[in-house]
């Protein structure tokens, strides 16, 4: 799995930052060298899911539902709200996600035997047998997305990615200096 090497002329985010140059290089643009590159890369990456997890009937919303009931573990059940903090399941329109995954078969709703307010979603066994082997399929496409990488490279863009993550949370705890010099 060595790396591919592109034949083709500058790539499109190399185009915008000569334009850039051009019309005010004055401007550092050296954020776009990274950002937009990974954004570019992260909407090819969302297509390629996207598409992947749809053939099997599913949403990326109910996928991630069912990967976080997966990955809890035996009995493989959490609430609404721990599904919302499990890291990617978003709070918003859980519920609607929980109706339909339920209305497929995929999981059940049911009420704690001691505290009847708390109610679980249970993957059901069409559920579990469903995300072990769309997980599988999805590992397996983000393999052949990273062909182009080598292990080496793998893992120091993970470190990296996992330092500009921490670099745009912290990013957002500073205060905006609007008096600072120019």
């Amino acid at each position: 799995m060595g790396q591919r090497r592109s034949t083709r002329g500058p790539d499109a985010v190399a185009r915008i930052v000569e334009d850039w140059a051009r019309e005010r290089p004055e401007l550092e643009t050296s954020p776009l060298e990274v950002l937009a590159r990974l954004h570019r890369a992260y909407l090819h990456y969302q297509s390629r899911l996207t598409a992947q997890i749809e053939r099997h009937g599913l949403s990326l919303a109910g996928f991630d539902v069912l990967t976080a009931l997966r990955r809890a573990g035996e009995p493989y059940r959490l609430t609404a709200g721990q599904l919302a903090a499990s890291g990617l399941v978003s709070s918003a329109g859980i519920t609607l996600r929980l109706d339909r995954l339920e209305k497929e078969g995929l999981l059940v709703r049911e009420r704690d035997s001691e505290d009847r307010r708390v109610v679980y979603s249970r993957l059901t066994e069409r559920g579990l047998a469903t995300v072990d082997e769309v997980f599988a399929e999805h590992l397996e496409n983000e393999r052949r997305m990273l062909t182009g990488l080598s292990p080496a490279q793998q893992r120091q863009l993970a470190r990296l990615l996992s330092h500009l993550e921490r670099s745009i949370v912290e990013s957002d705890e500073l205060p905006e200096d609007d008096d600072a010099p120019e």
